[in-house]
């Protein structure tokens, strides 16, 4: 595998996305509803919302976007690696430089990346939808124009004989979470986005999904409707409490630059200054 530090691809902003909105590419129309949601990346989709006989007209209407003046980049989720329409949507994707990366549905080896990479010299996310992509996460993790790992957990459900909807799933989910924010972090990655919430109509439910993953230190989230955009975006939005302690803590460090002392009563040392400090970058991107 190619070190990737030789890798020139397009990074696509995959640091700073917190939502990425699907479009299916049979609706191009919606590109610009997509991005007036807020959404900070479009993924127009290629494979599953795309039924077979429409994949041709579909990869045209991606490449007609692209002939327009006053495009976005957008990222794109092509077919599975090795199958039929694999090499023509890679091949669409080659004539579409500007575009902001490959989302690579199905990911179970490091090579089908490096694949992808090289041809379109696009940056990749991979999609861990299978026990087999889940076991060589670590492998892939170290494939050149790789930027990120995302999860499909209906299809790891199915491949796993896991019961959607049960804590044992729960449990499953957040071992899930926690291989690819370890294999991010020691492979130098994005942190991973977390997969979609199923239920658009759910403000609730989606809220506490993103309390839960933003927690742990993953990055984003897919998202299937422009209404859950505004949520994930509300619920990642530190409060006026934590806001303010974070101003007081780095205020107070950079005044005095002390290690070790109390803000508001509560001890402050090393980790918790460069907590806030985090808090206070993110609160600025």
């Amino acid at each position: 595998m190619t070190s990737r530090t030789d890798d020139t691809a397009h990074t696509g902003n995959t640091h700073y996305a917190k939502t990425w909105l699907f479009v299916p590419a049979t609706r191009m129309d919606r590109v610009a509803k997509a991005f007036a949601s807020g959404a900070d990346a479009v993924i127009i989709d290629l494979e599953d919302t795309v039924a077979l006989e429409d994949k041709a007209s579909a990869r045209k209407a991606l490449q007609e976007y692209y002939a327009h003046a006053d495009y976005r980049p957008v990222w794109v989720r092509i077919s599975q690696a090795g199958s039929d329409e694999f090499a023509k949507d890679i091949k669409a994707c080659e004539q579409m430089p500007n575009l902001a990366g490959v989302i690579l549905p199905k990911a179970a080896q490091a090579t089908d990346i490096e694949y992808v990479h090289h041809l379109t010299r696009l940056s990749v996310i991979a999609l861990i939808e299978n026990a087999r992509g889940l076991y060589q996460v670590d492998t892939m993790a170290k494939a050149s124009g790789l930027r990120a790992f995302s999860y499909g957990f209906l299809d790891l459900c199915n491949d796993l004989n896991v019961q959607v909807g049960t804590p044992a799933a729960d449990i499953i989910a957040n071992q899930i979470r926690y291989q690819l924010i370890l294999s991010s972090k020691i492979h130098q990655l994005a942190p991973p986005i977390d997969t979609v919430y199923p239920d658009f109509q759910d403000a609730k439910g989606l809220a506490a999904r993103v309390q839960l993953w933003s927690q742990m230190g993953m990055a984003g989230m897919l998202c299937i409707h422009p209404k859950q955009v505004a949520v994930v975006q509300h619920a990642l939005m530190p409060t006026t409490a934590e806001m303010e302690f974070a101003r007081r803590v780095v205020t107070e460090y950079e005044r005095h630059g002390q290690a070790v002392f109390k803000v508001a009563g509560e001890m402050v040392d090393a980790p918790v200054i460069e907590r806030c400090q985090q808090l206070l970058k993110i609160a600025i991107k």
